[in-house]
């Protein structure tokens, strides 16, 4: 399946896509989020996928923080992820996933968190966070969404609190709200 990086043209499909995926006013939440991750974080990894000239899948990696005993560090977070329903279940968000990964491996990224379903992103290799010696920036987090990837520049030493960037907080896109709170 076609893969590339995200270029300027395709900022409104990608918006599209995330509103049809995420859905209601989460899918513009997220949509906004990914315009904001544009404009505050120039380092971002962002790939499409295309089937017949269409823009079908969506990844975007930014740069976060893992405040680490010997310093601070640099992470990257996989977020958001989406895919057009239509064309769901077919591996696009998978191949997409793992081709931000290889793309973070080589600029020297020691470690990807993200917020999601274990059953879907075991699969490309992420495992639970808490279980490394990782601690989540929110209680809102279940610990079982809580999730990192280790790449080849992780080193032992780095353990400690993920942080996720200001755009995340500013947008109220960590963690789960309480809909009765």
């Amino acid at each position: 399946m076609p893969l590339r990086k995200e270029q300027a043209h395709d900022r409104e499909p990608v918006r599209s896509i995330h509103r049809r995926a995420f859905g209601g006013e989460h899918g513009d939440t997220v949509a906004e989020l990914v315009d904001a991750l544009r404009r505050d974080d120039p380092t971002a990894v962002s790939f499409v996928s295309e089937e017949t000239d269409e823009v079908v899948g969506h990844v975007m990696f930014s740069r976060c923080l893992l405040d680490a005993p010997r310093r601070l560090v640099d992470v990257t977070s996989l977020s958001p992820l989406a895919v057009a329903p239509e064309w769901q279940h077919r591996g696009i968000g998978s191949a997409l996933i793992r081709r931000g990964l290889q793309e973070l491996d080589e600029r020297g990224v020691p470690l990807v968190f993200l917020e999601g379903d274990p059953r879907y992103y075991s699969r490309v290799g992420f495992g639970p966070a808490g279980e490394h010696g990782f601690r989540k920036p929110s209680l809102r987090i279940p610990d079982w969404a809580f999730q990192v990837v280790r790449l080849s520049a992780y080193e032992p030493w780095m353990t400690g609190t993920f942080v996720y960037s200001d755009t995340f907080w500013r947008h109220d896109c960590v963690g789960v709200r309480d809909e009765d709170g």
